[in-house]
């Protein structure tokens, strides 16, 4: 499916399991956006505390460090707009709770777009489909149809926190099995792993970084049909309007 053009997309949500997630994901079409003035917000879940056993720090440490390594990432491609919901990394589920959450920063951000993650497992990658990014993308997908756009849905937001009810027009799905729009991000293939190298704790111990990422992007370019040489990010898009 085609997706909505930039020219009439004027804010983006962003809504990932844990910090480091959009930048694997998304980031050299995040910073595309932003270069073209669209007002970029992210949401991150958990804070990633599971994550960085190979990082010597110790465990209690790192949500403070993921923290501050996703605001640096952020920061690299102009992304300031960053919540943190605090969920515990490892033990998310798509509660009640969580899309509530998520409504809230739906009516907050008023987003046109919004980039999560799949709900639906990809068996040719499983690291895709950490339960977590799982339990993210299935959350956000309930959110946007049909909480945040009904009245009738967590009254409180509305009559407590005068957030109005907000309708978003697509959803961006990131490593889905089967995507359908491929974003050519060799120009800002640098801001990629600007974002991507912020993260220290998950990806200093890496030497092959970005080789890695370049053939990740590369693979996508070739699937998505551009010329060799090119990287792309994948998604699937879905129309919510």
């Amino acid at each position: 499916m085609e997706p909505i053009s930039d020219s009439e997309i004027k804010r983006v949500l962003v809504v990932n399991a844990h910090p480091d997630d959009s930048d694997f994901g998304a980031s050299g079409t995040i910073a595309q956006w932003v270069k073209k003035g669209i007002e970029v917000s992210y949401v991150l879940c958990t804070n990633g505390d599971q994550g960085g056993e190979e990082s010597g720090h110790k465990k209690e440490e790192m949500p403070a460090i993921r923290q501050r390594e996703q605001r640096a990432a952020g920061a690299a491609i102009g992304v300031t707009d960053i919540t943190f919901l605090n969920y515990v990394d490892g033990h998310l589920e798509p509660t009640i709770a969580l899309r509530k959450d998520i409504v809230r920063q739906i009516r907050r951000v008023k987003p046109d777009r919004i980039v999560c993650q799949s709900p639906e497992r990809n068996w040719d990658r499983i690291g895709a489909s950490h339960p977590d990014h799982l339990a993210a993308g299935e959350a956000t997908v309930q959110a946007v149809y049909p909480d945040a756009r009904n009245p009738f849905a967590f009254t409180d937001l509305l009559e407590k926190e005068q957030l109005a009810p907000h309708k978003v027009l697509e959803i961006w799905l990131m490593g889905f099995a089967n995507p359908d729009h491929f974003v050519d991000i060799t120009d800002t293939f640098d801001l990629k792993m600007s974002t991507l190298h912020a993260h220290a704790s998950q990806t200093a111990h890496n030497a092959e970084l970005e080789n890695m990422v370049r053939e990740w992007g590369q693979r996508n370019a070739g699937i998505g049909g551009l010329p060799d040489g090119r990287i792309a990010e994948a998604f699937k898009i879905v129309n919510t309007n």
